[in-house]
């Protein structure tokens, strides 16, 4: 497996660092190694996958129209 030096680390990083590691039970190493996997897992989007999303939540359900006064009597029921 490979090593990892990571030089210049912010003093209130570190404190964040040590705080999470302890509150997760686990050590610095294991702590800064999850938070690599979570951040580069997280940001690995497939382009068609997020179009394909965003397409799906704008479609409007047939015979459903919205318009302003739809809108305002949906934001009035939701206040009853």
């Amino acid at each position: 497996m490979a090593s990892l030096t990571i030089k210049n680390v912010p003093d209130s990083l570190l404190r964040r660092l040590r705080l999470r590691a302890a509150a997760n039970r686990r050590s610095l190493n294991l702590e800064v190694i999850a938070s690599l996997e979570s951040t580069l897992t997280a940001t690995q989007v497939d382009p068609e996958t997020l179009l394909a999303r965003a397409r799906a939540v704008r479609i409007t359900p047939r015979g459903m129209r919205l318009t302003d006064r739809a809108l305002a009597k949906l934001r009035a029921a939701g206040r009853s």
